[in-house]
C-alpha cells in the first residue's frame, strides 16, 4: 500500500509506505506521482492524502475496503470537488450521499481516498493528459462506475469523521468552469444548456463563457473501459450452509405461481422457507393456491390470504416472516433456472456484496447493460438481500397507489450502507403475465386532477433529492414535456404545467401524510 501525501491537490509531499519502503518520488506534481506510482506498484493499492489529515489515516482499514482491485473509494472530510451543483443535470442516487455510512458515489474526494495501481492504469490512455488532480480522480470513478468499478464514499478511511455528517459541511474546490468541463465530458452534451439554464434561472447567474468553452470538452460519455482483465484471477468460493427466504406476493396468477414453486422445488440451493401473500380484494372470497398447504414442499411454506391489495403492504407482511442469511424478493411470474439460486450465492459471497438485482428480462427483450456495477435502481421482483438489511427496512405504503415503491426500498438500502448491484449474468425470465399481479387496477384518486409528475415520482423526488436535483427534475420535465403535449403556446403551457405541479405536490403532501384513498 502506497498513499501519496500531498498539499492542496498540487505538490506532492512524500509517500506513505504499509511496510515502510522508502520511496523517492520523480515527478513534481499530483497527478504526475499518481501515475508514478501505479506504474511502480501496479498491485498495491495507491492511495492519496491532504497532508493535514495524515495523522488520522486508518491504515488497518485499508485492507477491509478495498478487498478487491475494483474498488475505488474517497472521503471529504472538508472538501469535495463538485458543488451540489451538479443535481441540476443529475438525478441519479449516486450524487447525494449519506457520508455517515459506506455509500455508492463517483464523486471522489481529494481529502483521502484510494485506488488498486493496477486499475487506475487502465485510464492512462484516456485520462493521462489530465493535470488537474481532482478532475483525474473523479472522472476515473464517473467512467470506472459504468464500466464496473465500484466507488464508495467510505468514512472508515480516516478516524473520527462522526461530527461531519451533512454536505454542506464540506466546501467544492471546482469553479463553475470545471463544473461546465466535468458536465461536457461525461454527460450528454444537451446537459450544458440545462445546466446553463438553471443557472441563469435559479442562481440568476450568466455563465456564457464557461458554456461555450465547455463545447471544446471531449467526451467521455458512455466510452468503455475494459476492466474484466483487472479481475481475472478472483476466487470463486463456492456456498455453503447460508440460507434464503423467499418472498412472493401473488394476486390471481394461481398457475404462474406454482410453475415458481416447482422451480424453487428445483433449485440445487433450496430455500429455507416461501412466503407468499396472496391478495384478492373480494371478502367472501377463498384462497386459489390450497396446493401450497395440501403438498408436501421440500421447504417450509408460509400462506397469507388477505383481502387488501397492495404490492407495499404485501411485501412488508412478508418481511415480518423473515429469518434467514438471504431474502430473495420474487414475482409471481418468474422463471428461473434450477442453479440460480446457487449461482447468486456464489457471486454475493465472490464480491462480498450485501445485495444483486439479477437481469430481468421479458421474451425477446435485448440485454441494455453487460456489465457487473453499481445500480441506481432497485428491483423488487429481482433482487437478492442480506437479511440483517431486508428484515429491517419496509416498504412504504406511501408508495401504494402508484409505482416507485421498489426505487425507495432501494433508496433505503443505501442510506443504510447497502450497496445496489446489477449483475447481467444472472438471468431470471419476467413472464409478464397477461392477467392478475399484486397491484390494484383501478385508476389512482388523481386521475381526474392530471398532476405532473405523477405524485409517487414527487413523493421519491421530496424524499431523497437534493434542492438542486430537485429544481432539475422540474426543469427538465417542463422542457422535455412541452413536445410530447398539444399546448404549443408556451405562456399556456407553462401556466398549465404550474398548475399540474402543485396537484402533484398537493396529493405527495396527502400520501406522505399518510391519507388513504
Amino acid at each position: 500500500m502506497k498513499i501519496l501525501i500531498h498539499k492542496n491537490s498540487e505538490i506532492p509531499i512524500k509517500v506513505l509506505s504499509s511496510n515502510a519502503e522508502k520511496v523517492e518520488l520523480e515527478q513534481k506534481t499530483c497527478t504526475e506521482a499518481f501515475w508514478e506510482l501505479a506504474e511502480k506498484y501496479p498491485n498495491e493499492i495507491i492511495g492519496w492524502c491532504e497532508l493535514n489529515f495524515e495523522p488520522k489515516i486508518t491504515l488497518e482499514q485499508w485492507q477491509n475496503i478495498f478487498h478487491r482491485d475494483l474498488i475505488m473509494a474517497s472521503y471529504a472530510v472538508k472538501t469535495t470537488f463538485l458543488s451540489e451543483s451538479i443535481g441540476f443535470v443529475d438525478q441519479l442516487p449516486f450524487v447525494n450521499v449519506n457520508r455517515k455510512v459506506k455509500f455508492a458515489t463517483w464523486q471522489m474526494s481529494a481529502d483521502i481516498g484510494g485506488i488498486t495501481g493496477k486499475t487506475l492504469l487502465q485510464f492512462k490512455k484516456r485520462f493521462g493528459h489530465l493535470k488537474d488532480f481532482e478532475t483525474l480522480t473523479n472522472s476515473v470513478a464517473k467512467l470506472g462506475q459504468q464500466n464496473g468499478l465500484f466507488c464508495y464514499s467510505a468514512p472508515s478511511l480516516i478516524k473520527n469523521v462522526g461530527k461531519i455528517d451533512k454536505p454542506t459541511e464540506v466546501k467544492s474546490n471546482a469553479s463553475t468552469a470545471r463544473l461546465f468541463k466535468f458536465v461536457a465530458a461525461h454527460y450528454k452534451k444537451q446537459r450544458l444548456f440545462l445546466l446553463f439554464f438553471c443557472f441563469l434561472y435559479f442562481k440568476k447567474s450568466f455563465p456564457i463563457i464557461a458554456l461555450l468553452r465547455a463545447f471544446f470538452q471531449k467526451s467521455h460519455f458512455k466510452a468503455s473501459i475494459d476492466l474484466v482483465k483487472v479481475e481475472a484471477n478472483l476466487a470463486k468460493p463456492k456456498t455453503g450452509t447460508e440460507t434464503i427466504d423467499v418472498i412472493i406476493p401473488t394476486l390471481d396468477r394461481r398457475d404462474y405461481l406454482l410453475q415458481v414453486f416447482e422451480d424453487l422445488e428445483n433449485q440445487t440451493h433450496r430455500p429455507k422457507k416461501v412466503i407468499v401473500i396472496e391478495q384478492n380484494p373480494e371478502k367472501n372470497s377463498s384462497s386459489e393456491l390450497p396446493e401450497l398447504q395440501n403438498k408436501s414442499w421440500p421447504f417450509e411454506v408460509v400462506h397469507h390470504f388477505i383481502h387488501k391489495t397492495g404490492a407495499c403492504n404485501a411485501r412488508n407482511l412478508a418481511l415480518d416472516e423473515v429469518n434467514a442469511d438471504w431474502v430473495f424478493f420474487a414475482d409471481d411470474d418468474n422463471k428461473m433456472e434450477n442453479d440460480i439460486l446457487e449461482r447468486s450465492l456464489d457471486e454475493l459471497k465472490k464480491y462480498q456484496l450485501d445485495m444483486l438485482s439479477l437481469n430481468y428480462l421479458q421474451e425477446g427483450e435485448k440485454l441494455v447493460f453487460g456489465k457487473l456495477k453499481q445500480w441506481g435502481t432497485f428491483g423488487a421482483g429481482n433482487s437478492i438481500v442480506r437479511g440483517k438489511f431486508a428484515s429491517k427496512i419496509r416498504f412504504d405504503t406511501a408508495f401504494e397507489n402508484g409505482y416507485g415503491e421498489d426505487k425507495d426500498y432501494g433508496m433505503q438500502l443505501r442510506l443504510v450502507g447497502c450497496d445496489i448491484i446489477y449483475h447481467p449474468g444472472l438471468e431470471i425470465l419476467h413472464l409478464k403475465a397477461p392477467r392478475g399481479g399484486f397491484r390494484q387496477t383501478a385508476l389512482p384518486a388523481w386521475e381526474n386532477d392530471q398532476p405532473k409528475p405523477a405524485p409517487t415520482l414527487m413523493l421519491y423526488a421530496q424524499k431523497y433529492y437534493t434542492t438542486e436535483q430537485f429544481l432539475g427534475f422540474k426543469t427538465e420535465l417542463f422542457l422535455r414535456y412541452y413536445f410530447k403535449q398539444d399546448i404549443k403556446n408556451p405562456f399556456k403551457y407553462l401556466k398549465s404545467m404550474k398548475k399540474r405541479w402543485r396537484s402533484s405536490e398537493a396529493w405527495a403532501r396527502k400520501l406522505r401524510n399518510g391519507v388513504n384513498f
